[in-house]
This record gives structure tokens, sequence and C-alpha cells, in this order.
């Protein structure tokens, strides 16, 4: 390709509201263009990219033995009531009506059709195992799309789907795809980790993310790992043995009392008042969990992860509750409590769920709905409700003990880009997909989820490979492999020499750009960075002496070779993706 010919637009400043460096990058170098909201254009250098990502997603499926199909993108409400998740699944659903008002959805998932699918294809357990996949845009209505192709509404996703007789099949399939995930992202040059993670809305027993470890502001997520073993989970999956801390307040209070404790409205300034560890003082916090409250009892050192305690509490949306909706709460109860003062004691009929942390307070702190006054010396018998839920509800922080084998975690920040999950029969069983066993008797399919995001794995590809000066591409995933830049197309060996290497790469199979615009040289070379082109061949006045200079773009390194050396190591480099 020549680069007067390339249908690309490079610009001087980054994109005005981009937040991460892939966001910032994509836009500057040209790569995709905004249409709405969490909408993109996917620029001819940005589809190149797509696509390879794509072939080596392709690749690997197919050697694990899985098929491709394509499934349709509008859905019908029918397959989504089936399943139990037309009313569910929430506004990241985006609902339509046909003509003949006929209610629809964009595909956020597809977990209903290929049941639907594998319901009128699969009818004997000669058929199975079975795993389907395919590659396709995808929607969800983010309330707050950002970070460009990160988390945006529109995405390319690969999903695949196995279904197999029993759960021992499903295990096997599962590592299957585990090793199939590991060599897809080694060759699209993300190092990423396995972790342990929630399975949100599409659900299941078990889950994990594959996730691109990155320090940049990118990581949505934090990951907690043990340098000593194999132990990592995502933050709304991680646990911990907690280190040993003040649990029992004998020594402090010697009896249960109601005490005045004025303007102490946070954990801080209570256990300040009372001269006692934040240890000893129950948390008492007021949620909203699809529309009701849910009140959550925590030891006061720790915070709550709210994925957690939504799927505690049985939910699929959660935010804290507002000073208002508490004071709505209060009045409901006839109380008249400030937040700071809330307990469980009275709060019958109100979804509550404890952390482990509450069932070792002995003669603690906890508040009883009255404003300036909490119970001290109190325990667990004399306040909690029968019907309380216990869970881990808690947020791991660093430092605490890795639950395996009882060293300090570490936290670092990750993005994912792949989630497998054992279904099992969450969606077979209520949509009456099932196969014919060996004696004629029915059972539903065991099923499993296998996603990567593909336009994500190459945003995150960028998070991870980029300086203050543009993208480094993987060589396996660049747009292009290499891009030559003659210093002056006026001079007529530099244009004959860069022309040659042009040809004879091409014919190699090496895909090159001949930068063959009459601009300065430095405009060449910062397009060049910007772009992410993994070599550059710079034909200049070295050509004289028989030398182009040849530039890594990863590395930075540049080294003045012969134009023949220079095609043979990109050439080398190539055949090595093969």
């Amino acid at each position: 390709m020549k680069m007067s010919k390339l249908f690309v637009q490079t610009m001087r400043e980054f994109p005005s509201d981009a937040e991460v460096i892939s966001h910032k990058m994509l836009g500057r170098a040209g790569y995709i263009k905004k249409l709405a909201p969490g909408v993109y254009t996917y620029q001819p250098l940005m589809w190149r990219v797509l696509k390879k990502v794509e072939n080596i997603v392709r690749e690997e499926m197919d050697r694990a033995g899985a098929q491709e199909l394509l499934m349709p993108f509008v859905q019908p409400k029918e397959l989504w009531e089936e399943s139990g998740r037309w009313e569910v699944y929430g506004k990241e659903l985006m609902r339509l009506k046909d003509r003949h008002d006929r209610d629809m959805c964009l595909g956020p998932t597809h977990e209903e059709i290929i049941t639907s699918v594998a319901r009128d294809g699969l009818k004997s357990y000669k058929q199975l195992p079975v795993n389907l996949y395919q590659i396709q845009s995808k929607f969800r209505d983010e309330i707050r799309p950002r970070y460009g192709l990160l988390r945006g509404r529109e995405f390319i996703m690969k999903d695949a789907y196995s279904f197999d007789i029993d759960e021992a099949g499903l295990d096997k399939e599962y590592e299957n795809m585990a090793r199939a995930y590991k060599k897809i992202f080694e060759r699209c040059g993300l190092e990423t980790k396995m972790v342990q993670s929630d399975s949100g809305a599409i659900g299941g027993s078990v889950s994990h993310e594959f996730m691109v470890i990155t320090d940049t502001d990118a990581g949505e997520n934090d990951v907690f790992y043990c340098e000593e073993c194999d132990y990592s989970a995502n933050s709304n999956h991680a646990i911990s043995k907690l280190p040993e801390a003040v649990v029992d307040g004998k020594e402090y209070f010697k009896e249960a009392k109601i005490v005045d404790t004025p303007q102490t409205h946070s954990i801080e300034q209570l256990s300040e008042f009372l001269n006692i560890p934040s240890t000893l003082i129950l948390k008492s916090l007021v949620y909203i969990v699809d529309k009701k409250p849910v009140i959550a009892l925590i030891r006061a050192d720790k915070a709550v992860e709210e994925t957690k305690l939504m799927n505690a509490a049985g939910g699929i949306d959660i935010r804290i509750a507002s000073a208002a909706e508490i004071a709505e709460l209060m009045d409901e109860k006839g109380f008249n409590a400030e937040p700071g003062f809330i307990g469980p004691k009275g709060m019958n009929g109100i979804k509550m769920v404890a952390d482990e942390t509450v069932y070792d307070l002995k003669n603690f702190v906890v508040g009883i709905n009255q404003t300036d006054k909490h119970l001290v010396g109190a325990n667990l018998e004399d306040i909690l409700p029968e019907n309380v839920i216990r869970a881990d509800i808690r947020l791991v922080e660093r430092g605490e003990l890795c639950p395996e084998c009882g060293k300090p975690l570490s936290v670092t920040k990750g993005i994912e880009v792949g989630n497998i999950f054992k279904l099992g029969t969450k969606y077979s069983k209520p949509m009456n997909a099932v196969y014919t066993d060996v004696n004629g008797k029915t059972h539903p399919y065991v099923m499993g989820c296998y996603g990567i995001g593909i336009s994500r794995t190459a945003a995150a590809a960028i998070e991870a490979h980029h300086d203050e000066n543009g993208i480094k591409w993987p060589l396996a995933i660049a747009p292009y492999h290499v891009v030559i830049v003659p210093v002056n197309i006026q001079d007529e060996l530099q244009m004959k020499v860069a022309n040659s290497l042009y040809e004879v790469l091409k014919s190699a199979g090496v895909e090159v750009v001949l930068d063959d615009r009459d601009e300065r040289a430095g405009v060449k070379f910062k397009d060049a960075d910007l772009i992410g082109f993994p070599f550059r061949i710079t034909v200049g006045k070295t050509i004289a002496e028989g030398l182009v200079e040849c530039k890594i773009r990863e590395s930075g390194e540049m080294v003045k070779i012969t134009p023949e050396e220079a095609k043979q190591n990109i050439i080398d480099a190539v055949m090595s993706l093969q």
C-alpha cells in the first residue's frame, strides 16, 4: 500500500473526550471515528487489526475442535422470556419493536439463541459433545460508555458455547478452552492472567476472566494475586484470610448498654470518641438492590464489595442508598436515625446480608437507629434477625493473606479481554433443551460459555504496548508489518531502493507501506511511530554507502544495514508468525 493512497488521517492532538491511552492513540492515529457515544467506525487500519485478531481466534478455536456459525443480531423477546432474562437483564438490553409490533432486542449476548439452535439440532447423546462459536457485533446500551473500544456500546466479540452430557464433560471442555485462550492471547502479544471472577448477568457456577495486566488508567478491575502460589481473582470474587484484629471488646465494655455518642457520623469519629479500634464496630450500610432496600452488615474496618452483596441479595442492579431514601426507610420503621447510627435491630422485613467478619465480633459497638446513640457491649444473638443472609461481601485489600498459602496478596490493575463460564443447566433447563441418553431418558445439556472481546483485545494491546510517540503493535496484529520511508522522494536512488524493497517484500508476503508522500522526513517518522508499524526502513543519504536504517518500534533499536539484510530480517520475523 502506498501511503499517499492509504485512507488514514492522523491528528496533532488527542480527541477531546478520550480518557485512556488506547482511546487517545486510536483517535489521533486515525484508526477509529466516533459516530455516537460508545459507537465507532472502524477505519481501514483498525479493520485490518481486528481481522487479524479474529483470524488468530478463529484458528485456535478451530484447532480446539469448535465449529463456527453466525447467529442473528436481532433477537425475539420470546426466547428471552423462556430463559427468564427479558425482565431482569436491565437497561443494557436494547429493546425495540418491529413493524408488526413484535418485541425484539439487539443481541448483547447469545445464550438464548444458541440454546434454541441446540434444542432443535442436538437430540441424542451420540451427537455430544459439541462446541459452537461465532464472531460478530454486539450491542449493550451502557449508561456511561467510556474508554473508547474498552467500554463501548457496540463491539465485536467471539462467543462460544459447549454442550455436554454431564459435568465431567463440561470440566474437560472448560480446560480445553482455557488452553486455547492462553494460546490466543500469547499470539496476540498479550500477557494475561486467568483469574477467578463473578459470573454477572451470564450466570453459572464457575467463571474465570483473562486479564491483561496494566498500570494504565484503563485497568477496570483490581486483580488480587499471590506471588507465592497460583491464586488470582478479580476484586468482585477475591477472598482472603484476615490478619488478626481486636474483635472481642470485653476489656472495653463490661456490660451491654446504650451510650450517648454525639456527632459520631463516621467510623473514625465513633472510634475516636469511644477510644476503641474500628474492628470492634459493626457497620450497617443501606443499599438499593433492584429498587428495594438491603442492609449490609460488616466489620467497620472493612469495605463492602458491591457485586458480592448484589449476588448475595439475589439482585442484578445495586447502588448505595441516598440520604432521602434512608430517611424514608427510617420513617417507615418508626425510627429517627441519621446515617451513621443505623443498626440491624428492629429492621424486620428488610433484606439483610451479614459479612463473615461480623460473626467473629463479640462485645462490640453497633447503631440502634437513634441519632447520637450506640449500643456498646453488644452480641449478635441480641441484634440479628433470624433470616439474615450470611455471605462473603467484603472487598479484599492489598496485604491481606492468600486463602490458599497464607502469604500477603498483591494487587494490580487488569483489563478483561476474555471470560469463560460453567453455565451448567442455567439455560438448557428452563428452555427445555434436552438430549436423549442411551436408555431413552431426556436430560438438559450441561453448557459452558466462552467469550473474547475482539475489539477490546485490540485496545488492550495498545494499553500494554505504547510510548509517548504512539502505538507499538505486536507484529501478529499490526495493520501492516513495515513502513518504508524514503527521506527525499526527489532523490532517484532513494526512490529506486525504496520501490525495490517495497516490491520484494510484497512478493514475499510481507504487509508493507511505502510512504511516498512529499512530506518532511520528520512528519513521516512521527506518523510511523504514531500508527505503530512494527518495523521502519528509512532510505536516506546513507544509501550512497549501500546502507538503510532499520528501526524496531517495540524496543526503539535502530541499526544501519544493507537493504538485503533489512529485507531478510523482516521476512524472517513475519514468517516466524506462521
